[in-house]
């Protein structure tokens, strides 16, 4: 019988699941990070469009006359 069956995986099977969850827990602990940053810098960046701060690539260039 193929899966999870624990007692088919052999004696190392508490090992291999037990990485396996610490895989997938920082994985998704990675994950939050990046969303939860996302928000973060989106906010700031949107405060700092609402008081009129720009990037220097936006700046309009100057006459070459």
């Amino acid at each position: 019988m193929a899966g999870l069956d624990v007692m088919m995986q052999g004696p190392h099977a508490g090992f291999i699941l037990a990485a396996y969850g610490l895989s997938v827990a920082t994985i998704a602990g990675l994950i939050a990070w990046i969303v939860v940053d996302h928000a973060r810098q989106t906010a700031i960046l949107a405060d700092l469009t609402a008081r009129g701060v720009t990037r220097r690539s936006a700046a309009q260039p100057k006459d070459a006359a």
